[in-house]
């Protein structure tokens, strides 16, 4: 049924007015504690929210944060009638990815905003505030961080940990289908509570799991829904047996029929959505359920590994509290009796942060198992890297920690060809890509363990081999290179497009390749050949890809299921991830030995990253004068470019600019030192070549009449003179008078010979079109400089 929130500002006013007298007061302080929401806060002290936050010049009453202090009205001050109504705590997790500790085993170390333990503190203070609360996890909580190490226990270690913490339900997220069904069955099955998802069914058309769940507190009911990414069939398009039975709808459609089907049996409706507030590759986000169905009070959001709050579409609250236990997301629900109904009165959404919160001690006690099994499989010794893969991880300050550009992705590493290395052997095929998951992502000398492994390819993965025609190989490569924003004059890094996440950017071996990031998406890859010979559109090529990637072609329609020669998994089950091929790889073929080679088989062009405020710039990016912006979700680094115009712009550098310019004019073929006074070639070149040390940015132009007179280039019709003057280095000539003594034909002859242009703006063809090129524009590193010859 159709639902309003309640109360207007408006309403609330009036009330307040009618039942309260104002008066002189004396006022109390109170400090805000963690979990600490207004409305509470004012219950607590019998006094009205609203006036509460005027009372503290509160512009916004849903933000207040730990330390800060309020002032309480004392007697006199306005007070308001207790009404009949019923508090409802919602709290959910998303994104936990496997940790139950604060810790990331991949590249053991501790995380200090992570982990169930520290969830479960926040969840006993919430619990002991409020009896009646709903605790829910929305997906994606037992891959990743060695968690499949438990995938054969009876009760997985994460599901036996919010088993532990009373979860209430659980949302299925699409990482629960990176492995067998009958791992996500037994995961399903052993779970206490409720798995949900609405718009998963089984083949019969029954549904894979309940579509929502209903609780009642003091008379008041609660619906929950869930939704799973639709996308789980295309992602996991090399391991159909990880979804076999299974159909996912789309998420704005079975929203509306869960609508529907609830109509009459609740008084608050919550989503539990595995999604974004916005949709990805063709399906709907959080956002449009939100437009298509009002009904919903509040959805609890992830997949985006977001930090959202204080988000409203279309009456309906949003809130997302991140990736691996950054945040407990809360709605506070305050509902009221009117007329015999239960209404929403009044919901206060955030998100609370574990970053300085105790892990709770019960808990690890429990669960110390995982982190000790987690962290001796991490130290298992494979092998030895002789050397760093990546000597400066970031590509401008040099660091182990990326917080400008990550190396990785702007050149060719000996990582990533390790990585297509191995999977060049295991498939025998021609090609192969692999993209970078972790910006930081390095192998360092010393002992090579599991831990390394995990750090430098992150995801459980497996390797299919396919066969591809060229052009679609082509397509692919244009598909990747998009990653990079298109190089602008003056631009001093290279940049990412914000909406593509990196390891949705591949680099490929087999191949060279170059690719221009002067040119729009879609035209970038130059110079594409396979052992010397161009790829040959109509030709088939064996690709080695992961088998995320194989999902990604297919939905572009570049390959087919048809076009799969190998996979990994088929022939060697979990051996068979990538991971483990890698371990196997040094192993067997490196007599464990891990030295690191790059074959430097592709790079970018096209763009200009010098000028003579670079080493400057960077300094100051070094010191974090300047910052690299990165997306607003924080998931892709480096998502524009530091250009020196606008820096200068912004008030960075003095707005004078050095640009030198030389010029010779009616040299007339003199370029020997001494005859007519002439300074001669050798001369001006040293010059040249000294100013032009001293500033990159120098031209150096001629203003006509050099390639007739003296016999050194008369002789030879001007030609002579051709060779001297590109040997000199110039820039640009204007034709002079005495460039036509040979006539217009060996003019042109002249032109063509120069290795810079030729040019005159009032030189005109009997059709009045122009005999040479009127101008020309130089970019100086941000400037544009036009050069016009006029010839008499």
């Amino acid at each position: 049924m159709k639902r309003f929130k309640k109360l207007s500002l408006l309403i609330a006013l009036m009330m307040l007015l009618s039942s309260t007298a104002i008066g002189p007061a004396f006022a109390e302080t109170y400090v805000i504690q963690s979990g600490d929401v207004l409305w509470k806060i004012a219950e607590n002290y019998n006094v009205d929210w609203e006036y509460l936050a005027e009372y503290n010049n509160l512009e916004n009453p849903d933000l207040i944060y730990v330390g800060d202090t309020l002032e309480i009205p004392g007697e006199g001050g306005p007070v308001v009638v207790e009404k009949e109504g019923v508090d409802i705590t919602v709290l959910g997790t998303a994104d936990i990815h496997g940790r139950i500790f604060s810790y990331e085993y991949a590249i053991d170390s501790m995380d200090a905003d992570a982990g169930l333990l520290k969830i479960q503190t926040l969840v006993k203070q919430e619990r002991a505030m409020n009896d009646n609360v709903i605790l829910m996890d929305v997906g994606d909580l037992t891959q990743d961080n060695s968690a499949e190490l438990f995938n054969n226990d009876p009760v997985h270690s994460m599901i036996a940990a919010v088993n532990y913490m009373d979860f209430d339900t659980w949302t299925l997220g699409n990482h629960q289908f990176n492995f067998e069904k009958d791992f996500t069955d037994n995961n399903i099955a052993t779970f206490e509570g409720t798995t949900i998802s609405a718009n998963i069914y089984n083949d019969d058309g029954t549904r894979y799991v309940e579509p929502y769940e209903i609780f009642e507190f003091e008379g008041v009911k609660v619906a929950v829904v869930g939704l799973t990414p639709p996308h789980v069939p295309i992602w996991e398009a090399a391991a159909t047996s990880h979804f076999e039975g299974l159909t996912f709808t789309p998420t704005v459609q079975e929203a509306e029929k869960v609508v529907d089907e609830l109509e009459g049996k609740y008084d608050v409706l919550i989503g539990a959505f595995h999604l974004g507030q916005d949709g990805e590759h063709g399906y709907d986000g959080a956002a449009a359920i939100a437009e298509a169905c009002p009904e919903f009070d509040v959805i609890f959001m992830g997949h985006a590994h977001s930090q959202v709050n204080d988000v409203e579409v279309n009456g309906v609250k949003l809130i997302e509290p991140g990736k691996y236990g950054w945040a407990l997301a809360k709605a506070d629900i305050k509902v009221v009796e009117e007329n015999g109904d239960w209404m929403v009165d009044m919901i206060t959404t955030s998100n609370l942060e574990t970053y300085s919160v105790e892990e709770d001690a019960e808990m690890a006690a429990a669960f110390q198992y995982v982190h000790d099994a987690s962290i001796a499989d991490a130290y298992t010794i494979v092998g030895e890297v002789t050397a760093d893969y990546i000597d400066e991880v970031d590509y401008i300050t040099g660091e182990a920690e990326v917080t400008t550009m990550p190396t990785s992705q702007v050149v060719d590493t000996a990582l990533i060809d390790l990585i297509n290395d191995v999977q060049l052997f295991y498939t025998d095929a021609q090609i192969a890509s692999a993209a970078t998951f972790t910006n930081n992502m390095n192998l360092v000398a010393g002992d090579f363990m599991k831990k390394d492994v995990a750090y430098i390819y992150k995801y459980p993965n497996t390797l299919m081999g396919v066969n591809i025609t060229g052009a679609n190989l082509k397509k692919y490569m244009e598909w990747s290179a998009s990653y990079y924003n298109t190089y602008n004059p003056g631009d001093l890094t290279i940049s990412f497009d914000e909406n593509i996440r990196g390891y949705n950017y591949d680099m490929f071996a087999g191949v060279d390749y170059e690719i221009d990031i002067t040119k729009k998406a879609g035209n970038r890859i130059v110079n594409l050949t396979l052992n010397g010979n161009p790829i040959v559109d109509t030709q088939s090529y064996k690709l080695a890809i992961n088998n995320y990637r194989f999902g990604t072609l297919m939905g572009l329609g570049l390959v087919t299921e048809s076009d799969k020669y190998f996979d990994s998994y088929t022939e060697m089950q979990d051996a068979g991830r990538i991971r483990d091929l890698i371990i196997k790889y040094i192993a067997e073929e490196k007599n464990g030995m891990a030295t690191p080679s790059v074959d430097n088989n592709w790079k970018i062009v096209g763009a200009n990253f010098e000028h003579p405020l670079k080493d400057e710039v960077y300094e100051m990016i070094i010191d974090e004068d300047i910052t690299i912006p990165t997306s607003e979700d924080g998931r892709t680094p480096n998502v524009a470019a530091v250009n020196i115009g606008d820096l200068i712009e912004m008030g960075y550098f003095n707005d004078e600019y050095e640009l030198p310019i030389l010029h010779t004019n009616d040299v007339h073929g003199f370029y020997v030192e001494g005859a007519y006074d002439g300074i001669g070639a050798a001369k001006i070149g040293a010059y040249v070549e000294a100013v032009r040390a001293e500033n990159d940015n120098t031209l150096f132009v001629d203003a006509g009449d050099a390639l007739q007179g003296n016999n050194l280039v008369t002789l030879s019709d001007g030609e002579y003179g051709t060779e001297i003057m590109n040997a000199l280095g110039y820039d640009v000539m204007t034709a002079g008078n005495h460039e036509f003594d040979y006539g217009a034909d060996q003019l042109l002859v002249l032109e063509s010979m120069l290795e810079f242009p030729m040019i005159s703006a009032n030189i005109k063809k009997a059709d009045d079109s122009d005999f040479l090129t009127p101008y020309i524009i130089e970019e100086m590193d941000g400037f544009k400089v036009g050069i016009f010859g006029i010839a008499t």
